[in-house]
């Protein structure tokens, strides 16, 4: 679904003012602030493609200390994958109830991924107390300094998309399904989506190669 026709859908349809000028100024406005996320993203994109390039070096680095084997529990972290891939279709459900203006699914389709990512973000604090309190914190070795780095930095940004969500939540709530709240919870989709793209990839280069 293009951000394109939720903005001239709503400009069709707009709650706050009947002027069609103001609807195209929303519209513009809109596509240049989802632009912006757009370049956002690709800032991130370095910044998590350092880490990667970082994590590869250190990987091996694990000064007599434990390695991927020993410490990681896939079943756990395949619970925790399932979680946010699950958050990014009740997500997908979500904007599909915008595109038909059903403020109501809206709103419980946002709490539900709310839900699902703060589990998801509740087993990452529960992995690290875990691995810390067995002294295999990140200044254990350059593997877990690295492995914190790139881990923690992805659950950062989850933490953070989940406060975004929560404020969204609140203003659809209250004001209802208005062009800047069409154009907030099209950003946050890019965001929540790039976020699970990330995962999938920590998924497969930490946990799955080296757990084998």
């Amino acid at each position: 679904m293009s951000t394109q026709t939720l903005f001239e859908a709503e400009n069709d349809q707009s709650y706050d003012s009947g002027h069609n000028d103001h609807g195209h100024d929303e519209h513009a406005n809109g596509s240049i602030k989802v632009l912006g996320l757009w370049v956002y993203l690709m800032s991130d994109c370095v910044l998590f493609g350092s880490l990667f390039a970082s994590y590869a070096v250190l990987s091996g680095a694990f000064a007599g200390g434990p390695g991927p084997k020993d410490i990681f529990e896939l079943p756990y972290v395949l619970v925790e994958t399932f979680m946010l891939l699950l958050s990014s279709i009740t997500y997908g459900y979500a904007m599909l109830a915008l595109h038909r203006r059903d403020r109501g699914s809206v709103l419980k389709f946002l709490a539900l991924t709310f839900c699902l990512g703060a589990i998801f973000v509740g087993m990452e604090i529960h992995e690290f107390h875990h691995l810390i309190s067995h002294g295999y914190g990140p200044d254990r070795s350059g593997f877990l300094s690295g492995f914190f780095a790139l881990v923690g930095t992805h659950g950062l940004h989850v933490a953070s998309g989940l406060i975004w969500m929560a404020v969204v939540w609140h203003q659809v709530a209250t004001k209802g399904l208005t062009a800047k709240n069409v154009t907030r919870l099209s950003c946050l989709s890019l965001f929540w989506h790039f976020l699970d793209l990330v995962w999938i990839c920590v998924f497969t280069v930490v946990y799955m190669i080296g757990a084998f």
